[in-house]
């Protein structure tokens, strides 16, 4: 009898090896800001990187890929979906299948990440990490896998933020060669404008996944933990307000009030008076009847 051809089954654990290996080498990378040094302008960048890219996930892989939450044209969806691959967050299209998933199991055994269920660790990054969630699935996103270049970068969602990390090197070693002054470095920009940045988006975006299920404050009564939070939402660009959205997921804004401060939804909202996204929908009168009647019975 010839023998058992294993290739197929070790290739999920040799990628999902490759895909631990290069998460956690990512972390570590970090470190390296001992040896490169910092500068304001490294900083900035870092934090101008943080700001786009979680623009790009809260505002295209959740409110409009995974919630479809307003309108926009063929090419600025693409620009979305480029910019949100480049947080090495995978694409977008799995990215949605998942988040999708977790709406619709939120806080039971068959949530992608539940800290309820599964624990702190296992909800804030280990699903991640796991197998069980290599691929996406496609019957929740059929709406999207109907587009061929979203499909492409689902299958090369490395390229992107490679050519960001990249380009953080040469953007560093030009304002060395041309500003001396400004005390930067081809490494230096590398580690804090790419590494840093990307691990602060990574927990910025994870702790929605499993903070916001454990601490806060519930306005609504929904099936699930979910909870609101001011200083995640600072941290998140609005997505700590996570109850209301679990409320009423269809809302493109996610605080509710105006001292509920949702910054990618100002965004969008100036992206609208450019003609760049529209439809934008918010949440029903019947739900802010709903939070005034649940406020005066508490």
């Amino acid at each position: 009898m010839p023998e058992k051809d294993t290739r197929s089954e070790n290739y999920p654990t040799l990628m999902q090896a490759a895909t631990a290996c290069v998460f956690w080498t990512v972390h570590l990378t970090c470190l390296l800001a001992i040896w490169v040094g910092v500068s304001w302008v490294a900083v900035a960048v870092c934090l101008a990187l943080y700001g786009i890219r979680m623009f790009a996930i809260t505002g295209g892989y959740h409110r409009y890929f995974s919630h479809r939450s307003f309108q926009t044209s063929r090419p600025f969806q693409f620009v979305l979906a480029l910019l949100g691959c480049t947080s090495a967050q995978k694409g977008p299209i799995w990215w949605a299948s998942h988040h999708r998933h977790h709406h619709k199991y939120s806080d039971t055994e068959n949530d992608v990440h539940s800290p309820k269920v599964s624990g702190l660790y296992h909800a804030h990054m280990g699903w991640v990490l796991s197998k069980q969630y290599k691929h996406t699935e496609t019957a929740l996103v059929k709406d999207l896998d109907r587009f061929p270049e979203l499909q492409f970068l689902g299958r090369l969602y490395m390229l992107p933020p490679i050519l960001l990390a990249t380009a953080t090197y040469y953007l560093g070693a030009g304002l060395d060669n041309a500003f001396p002054a400004l005390q930067t470095s081809g490494p230096q920009m590398l580690v804090w404008g790419f590494f840093v940045s990307t691990v602060l988006l990574y927990h910025g975006t994870f702790s929605i996944n499993s903070f916001t299920h454990l601490i806060g404050k519930q306005r609504f009564n929904t099936s699930d933990d979910s909870r609101n939070h001011w200083l995640l939402a600072l941290i998140t660009l609005g997505e700590g307000w996570h109850n209301n959205h679990h409320r009423y997921p269809g809302s493109e804004r996610q605080g509710m009030y105006w001292w509920e401060i949702d910054m990618t939804h100002y965004g969008l909202v100036v992206l609208s008076k450019i003609g760049l996204v529209w439809d934008l929908r918010s949440y029903p009168q019947i739900i802010y009847a709903e939070a005034a009647s649940n406020r005066l019975a508490a």
